[in-house]
């Protein structure tokens, strides 16, 4: 296939896979870390301003786009009576639907949906800890958003989905072919603010990887011939919300983290085959994080949160180097790291969840002792500044984590709070964070993106407007934005 970027290649040479230095090659971009070191984007964007193409995909997906040369791959899941997500269609199930910025429920409830709009004037003094005791994220007492309702008990939609996978013209933003993988019914339900295509695939430059969770892996070379798939089985998630796991790759072999409620499993799959390499249980429930390869100065790592243990493996055999507990509660997001070190956290009830900064070489149970925040292998810890969904950036020493409308920065090194500011105007962020030409850039589920300078001092320099929910990550590749909102691709250039 031409390329028209110049013969610079990536550092994914180095793990037995060639790409162009501008290719977009997975969830997070070919470092999994959301950094783009190409030439500079636009700061601002409005539809009549500095988007270049808007095309419609058909069905839904919050699968992140992929940039691969000329072109664009994105994935879908279609039917003819499927629901679109919205940002407010969160009740469900017996849950508080208020307009508050609730917290976990409790148990299954019986009785009629939570109503508590709570106050617009007091978006952030609604409780997160606790909820309406008839289940799902309550309305807390009033204030933000409300969370996800609905304690399980759905059924899967009695209809045909057509799972696709698209290639688009990376400069007009036509469709040049479509596969469609399966078409069959699902297998689980899911929430109605997630999809059945919500898993960036993943390419090496020369195939395109599609997992569509419960329904197989889908492996197609980049003209669309289709070359293997497998179905690796379907298991019940937590109170029915579905998947978020994406694949990555690895020298020859490509990771599937399938954390569910029923049998939780770790896989590593021949990228050219499909053939299974290893496996290992996990002693986990349902997340939504994607694995994480960790290449340390000491070696090359697979890390995967987990609600019991953070887990780090050898990805060519499946040992287990090191292990911790304390993130207690499902995953959403992935680490950052650089040579020396690893740092992941979750949100936790009431955004009280931790932080945490481990060291390379770590090894075996490295857990902290009750009351403790460091030890040989963690660097640090701290409460109160973990992510929600977005994964946090790792950048010049400094740490930017995105959560409910506000920006954090940390000193890495110590796990010290640089800032902590208010994005204005910001509603609830999914989308994780990217970085271009040293400036961070954060968008929120309606579509508003704020552009901060990156380093010590809070400052916006740029924002952009799109009208549409937008939880899925962006694809940066040389000088454009690629951004999948809930109907529409959006190319911003």
């Amino acid at each position: 296939m031409l390329r028209r970027y110049s013969l610079g290649f990536a550092a994914l040479a180095l793990s037995g896979t060639v790409v162009a230095s501008d290719d977009w090659t997975q969830f997070r971009g070919p470092n999994a870390d959301n950094i783009s070191k190409g030439p500079p984007v636009p700061t601002e964007w409005s539809l009549d301003k500095n988007v270049k193409w808007k095309v419609k995909i058909p069905g839904t997906g919050w699968a992140a786009p992929v940039v691969i040369g000329d072109h664009v791959y994105v994935v879908s899941a279609f039917s003819e009576k499927q629901t679109i997500p919205k940002p407010m269609n969160f009740g469900g199930g017996g849950g508080g639907m208020g307009r508050g910025r609730g917290g976990f429920g409790g148990p299954p409830g019986g009785g009629p949906p939570g109503a508590g709009k709570g106050d617009p004037k007091n978006m952030q003094k609604g409780s997160e800890g606790k909820g309406s005791p008839r289940g799902g994220f309550g309305g807390g007492g009033g204030g933000g958003r409300g969370g996800f309702g609905g304690y399980g008990n759905k059924k899967a939609p009695d209809e045909v989905y057509q799972w696709q996978v698209f290639c688009l013209d990376r400069k007009t933003g036509d469709i040049v072919w479509k596969k469609e993988a399966v078409a069959k019914k699902p297998t689980v339900p899911t929430h109605s603010t997630n999809t059945y295509a919500s898993e960036t695939p993943v390419s090496d430059g020369e195939r395109i990887y599609a997992y569509f969770a419960m329904t197989g892996l889908y492996c197609y070379t980049l003209k669309g011939d289709f070359v293997w798939s497998k179905d690796l089985g379907s298991f019940g998630t937590r109170d029915d919300w579905g998947t978020g796991s994406s694949p990555v790759l690895h020298g020859d072999k490509i990771y599937v983290q399938c954390d569910n409620e029923q049998k939780s499993f770790l896989v590593a799959l021949d990228k050219k085959t499909g053939d299974e390499i290893w496996r290992k249980p996990r002693e986990e429930k349902t997340n939504w994080s994607t694995p994480y390869i960790w290449k340390n100065k000491g070696r090359t790592e697979l890390v995967t949160l987990g609600v019991n243990r953070v887990r780090s493996y050898n990805p060519e055999n499946g040992e287990v180097l090191w292990e911790m507990a304390g993130l207690d509660s499902n995953s959403a997001s992935s680490p950052a790291s650089d040579d020396e070190a690893i740092y992941f956290g979750i949100a936790g009830p009431g955004s009280n969840g931790p932080m945490f900064a481990v060291k390379a070489g770590a090894t075996g149970d490295i857990t902290l002792k009750d009351g403790k925040k460091s030890n040989d292998y963690v660097m640090w810890s701290k409460t109160g500044t973990g992510p929600r969904m977005p994964s946090p950036i790792l950048l010049d020493g400094r740490l930017y984590i995105a959560s409910s409308g506000l920006l954090t920065c940390l000193d890495a090194k110590t796990g010290e709070q640089i800032y902590k500011e208010r994005l204005q105007g910001a509603r609830g962020i999914t989308t994780s964070p990217w970085v271009n030409d040293g400036k961070v850039f954060v968008l929120d589920e309606d579509g508003n993106a704020f552009v901060v300078k990156a380093g010590p001092k809070f400052e916006v320099v740029g924002k952009g407007k799109l009208t549409e929910m937008f939880w899925s990550s962006p694809a940066i590749s040389a000088g454009a934005i690629f951004l999948r909102g809930v109907e529409h691709l959006y190319c911003i250039n």
